[in-house]
Order: structure tokens, then C-alpha cells, then sequence
């Protein structure tokens, strides 16, 4: 399925998504935005310009994404700038290459009996709640457990959302002003009245159509093995095939990638992702 014109319309997307949160400033070869710490966006090539990234540019984008207290971060298709591996690393960055997904002939995935799907409103009252739930899930072990190929290892803590105290909880006007705009589309999922699962899809009009990424879709840990990731990805995409006509994710990795396969999707690209080394 991949083709030269739908990896142009992800770069489309990936260069316009930014653009009502932050600045995007010119480093070089590189596009850096820069905007509010709690939705920080990557640093990404020229489109066009993939293979004149040097290890100048990415030290400068670091640099003032630093300057800015953003996290140094760049993101890049790895099949269209194979050489920006070895660059990133140099500058000191860790580099993960993830399958990059398009929703080709999604097949619906049904949740299991008693949980319930819902669409997260901008005046939702437990919106920290929701983005507590969302940290605690990628803090864990297969932090894109999104199709949920595996139960969680032995010696994975039982967790729960009253376990990250209020001085956790993460600033949500951010968020809050992104679900009142229709940028952020976010549905949780819901058992025995406590909410277990969460995702959310990002659309953006790219000349003239609407694109949408699904991102963010996490399980907390004791529920996971279930599918409740694939039942969710599988509605974040049926709403968001509603009005956008390419809806693309990016996998965790290779076994991921091989679930969401199963359920529909294409694997077209590589989607490269560089950041500062944890701790």
C-alpha cells in the first residue's frame, strides 16, 4: 500500500500539526516547534530536505528545544532519510525505529462483555484523572500495549490510578482547549466503574482532506491481555474514518505491528524517533 504520495500527505500532516500550539522555527534542514512544555512536539526534517540534516542542525534544534525547557526530541521516516540514524546518535540522542501503520481495511474489533467506550468532553471533571490514567499505563512495562498481545509479565506491579498522589496529577488546559477545538479526540474505556484503558486520535486538515493519527492508546497493566487496546484503536478509527479519509498510527514494535495487521491495517513506512537518553 505504501506509495511515494501517501508518505508526502504523512509528512503534510506531521508538518501542519504543530501550527495552532507552536512556532515552528527553521534550524537548518530541520523544522523545530516551539511551544507550551505540556504538548511538546518533535523537531522534523524539511520535507524535501530529509538528506541534508547534519549533526550541526540536530545539535542546534536540541538546543533550543532545551533553551525552551522542551525535551530534545526528532522524528523522521526512516525509509525516506536512512543516514539521520547515525547523525541523531552522534549528537548523543537514542534512536527507536516503530512501524508506521495506515488504516487500509480496519476489521472491527469488539471489547470484551461489561466495558464500555466513551468520548471524553473538553468539561470532563476527571480529565486529570484521564491523563493520570495515561502515565501510569506507559510507565509500566510494553508502554504501547495497544492491541494487548501479551498479559502483562510476573513482577509487574498491580497498580491503580490512586496510586500516582495529586502532586502527579498533570496540567490539563492543554489538553482541556485540544478536546473543545476537536484536535484531540479521546475515548477511555471503562470497567466495573473504573476507567482501565485510554486513546486518543489527532485530525488535521491537509489540503483540503482530514488526517488523523491515533496515539496515546494505553492499558493499565492488570487489565491488559484482554483486548481492550485493539477494541479501542479499532473505534478511535471508525470515528475518525467519519470525516478523515487517512487515519495512520505508529506500533510499539514488530509484534504490535503484526496484531494491528490482523485487525486491518498496512504497514507502509518506518516512523524514526530520537530523544535524550532517561536518567
Amino acid at each position: 500500500m505504501s506509495s511515494p504520495g501517501l508518505l508526502d500527505r504523512i509528512e503534510r500532516y506531521s508538518a501542519l500539526a504543530p501550527l495552532a500550539e507552536a512556532r515552528v522555527h527553521r534550524v537548518g534542514a530541520l523544522e523545530v516547534p516551539v511551544g507550551p512544555v505540556e504538548w511538546p512536539f518533535p523537531a522534523r526534517p524539511l520535507p524535501g530536505r530529509e538528506a541534508d540534516v547534519t549533526l550541526a542542525d540536530v545539535q542546534a534544534a536540541v538546543a533550543v528545544q532545551e533553551a525552551a525547557g522542551l525535551p530534545a526530541s526528532l522524528e523522521w521516516l526512516g525509509d525516506r532519510c536512512r543516514g539521520l540514524t547515525t547523525v541523531a546518535r552522534s549528537a548523543g540522542l537514542v534512536v527507536d525505529e516503530l512501524p508506521l501503520l495506515v488504516a487500509d481495511d480496519p476489521l472491527t474489533v469488539l471489547l470484551p462483555a461489561g466495558v464500555r467506550l466513551y468520548l471524553v468532553g473538553a468539561d470532563d471533571p476527571q480529565l486529570a484523572l484521564y491523563q493520570r490514567l495515561a502515565a501510569l499505563a506507559f510507565a509500566q512495562p510494553r508502554p504501547l500495549a495497544v492491541p494487548d498481545g501479551a498479559r502483562s509479565p510476573a513482577g509487574v506491579p498491580d497498580v491503580a490510578l490512586h496510586d500516582l498522589g495529586p502532586g502527579h496529577v498533570p496540567p490539563t488546559e492543554m489538553l482541556r482547549e485540544r478536546v473543545a477545538s476537536g484536535r484531540t479526540v479521546m475515548m477511555v474505556a471503562v470497567e466495573d466503574g473504573q476507567q482501565v484503558a485510554i486513546g486518543s486520535h489527532q485530525p488535521v486538515h491537509v489540503d483540503g482532506t482530514e488526517i488523523s493519527e491515533v496515539v496515546g492508546v494505553a492499558t493499565l497493566p492488570r487489565f491488559r491481555g484482554r483486548g481492550l487496546g485493539a477494541g479501542l484503536t479499532s473505534a478511535l478509527v471508525e470515528h475518525a474514518r467519519q470525516t478523515a479519509d487517512l487515519v495512520f498510527l505508529s506500533a510499539g514494535d514488530d509484534d504490535v505491528a503484526r496484531v494491528y495487521e490482523r485487525v486491518g491495517f498496512a504497514r507502509v513506512a518506518t516512523s524514526c524517533v530520537a530523544e535524550r537518553p532517561s536518567g
